[in-house]
């Protein structure tokens, strides 16, 4: 080959180079919809469990994947409108949980839908099964039903001539019906007497506490965005009330709660990523089992115990995993 037709084939083939890259660069990136049930701040540590783990497996936001993060502030009317902005986008797959997944799911049966958190899905309807969900959903179940009865065995170890609970719950939250039915079941078992305080709206909450008098002696607090949206004010209420509180997400004790015993949430919303990474690379959404959680945390807050009068035993403090003074 001569030399001037060797440079005019160099510099054509150089030309190229930037438009090849240019045009790789422009090549629609995997885009989640990440829909959060409450505020960005209340779910720092969780997106940063979920993002980190994106990276390890190579998903990079922004240069290799999008996000598009939605919060509903803990407003149930929110959800239905963020999943039918995420189908208008089109997005690859869906990242939510807990009551979000009802607007998520009815909102599509085709864009694939991760739930880093669900109390028992197959019992909600979300997943025909925990082996082979079926359908686009799937995800990491929280079997908080499960931990009914033991979290009413710390209580007992606790609160002193413990005979009546209330149990709170946001009974449009299909999860948190089937919860409150197992603490129900397993309070019966321990000859318990238990007294329903059910919440659809803010406005619920004072008047709940306000039936309960000095008629119960602890209160079991179910999660779901509305009441997590008003975790302080729910403790506040229930300090005054001198009850004590069980919950199962530790930011309810930071809250002022008294003890928490659950499925460490940033370790799901970590594994959620996993999830995502086999629905883009091919693996359909039906066809990965739900997983159940692994890690689990007794975290209790030694400041409302001391504000209450309760002196929590050595028994139960050797085992927490997180004592907050």
């Amino acid at each position: 080959m001569r030399r001037r037709e060797f440079i005019a084939l160099f510099g054509s083939a150089a030309a190229a180079w930037p438009l090849a890259s240019h045009a790789q660069q422009g090549a629609k990136q995997p885009t989640i919809g990440f829909l959060g049930t409450t505020t960005p701040s209340a779910w720092t540590q969780l997106v940063a469990a979920f993002v980190q783990r994106l990276g390890e497996l190579g998903w990079i936001e922004g240069r290799t994947i999008a996000v598009e993060y939605r919060w509903a502030e803990g407003r149930d009317e929110r959800f239905a409108e963020i999943a039918a902005e995420f189908v208008r986008l089109k997005v690859d797959v869906i990242v939510t949980s807990g009551t979000a997944l009802v607007a998520a799911k009815r909102a599509t049966s085709v864009i694939p839908i991760v739930f880093a958190v669900a109390n028992d899905p197959v019992g909600s309807g979300f997943v025909a099964s925990l082996a082979r969900p079926g359908g686009n959903i799937t995800g990491l179940s929280l079997q908080s039903t499960d931990l009914a009865g033991k979290r009413l065995e710390l209580l007992r170890e606790v609160v002193p001539g413990f005979r009546r609970l209330a149990i709170m719950a946001d009974t449009g939250n299909p999860g948190a019906v089937l919860e409150m039915a197992a603490v129900q079941t397993a309070a019966r078992a321990f000859g318990l007497e238990v007294a329903m305080l059910e919440i659809r709206r803010a406005e619920d909450i004072a008047l709940a506490f306000e039936t309960l008098k000095d008629s119960v002696n602890a209160l079991y607090i179910e999660t779901d965005a509305l009441i997590f949206t008003h975790r302080i004010r729910i403790n506040t209420l229930a300090l005054a009330a001198r009850l004590p509180t069980m919950h199962s997400v530790r930011a309810y004790v930071e809250a002022g709660g008294l003890m928490s015993y659950g499925p460490n949430y940033p370790d799901l919303f970590r594994r959620a990523a996993d999830y995502v990474d086999k629905i883009l690379r091919g693996t359909k959404p039906g066809d990965i089992p739900v997983e159940q959680p692994t890690k689990f945390d007794l975290v209790v807050n030694l400041t409302t115990a001391k504000a209450l009068g309760l002196t929590i035993p050595p028994t139960v403090l050797t085992r927490a995993d997180e004592v907050i003074e």
